[in-house]
C-alpha cells in the first residue's frame, strides 16, 4: 500500500464546466494519482496522490498543461 497524500490546489481562470474535465483528465493521467476532484464553484482541485511519485509541483505543472494556473492551498 502506498502512502497517499491529499493535496488541495487553488486554481485561477476557470470559466467553464468543461475546464473541469480538462484538468481532471490531465492531472488524473499522472502516475501515482489516485483521485482528482475539481470544485468548479470554489476553484479548488483536490488530488489524492502518492507524493513519492508526484510532487505538488508536478500537480501544478499538470494543471498548467491543461491551460490553468494553480498553487498549493491549505484549504
Amino acid at each position: 500500500m502506498s502512502d497517499t497524500t491529499h493535496t488541495i490546489l487553488r486554481a485561477e481562470g476557470f470559466s467553464c464546466p468543461s475546464c473541469v474535465a480538462k484538468i481532471e483528465k490531465q492531472v488524473g493521467a499522472l502516475a501515482g494519482v489516485e483521485d482528482v476532484t475539481v470544485h468548479f464553484a470554489s476553484s479548488r482541485i483536490e488530488v489524492d496522490h502518492d507524493a513519492s511519485r508526484q510532487s505538488v509541483d508536478d500537480l501544478v505543472a499538470a494543471v498548467a498543461k491543461a491551460g490553468y494556473q494553480s498553487k498549493a492551498s491549505a484549504f
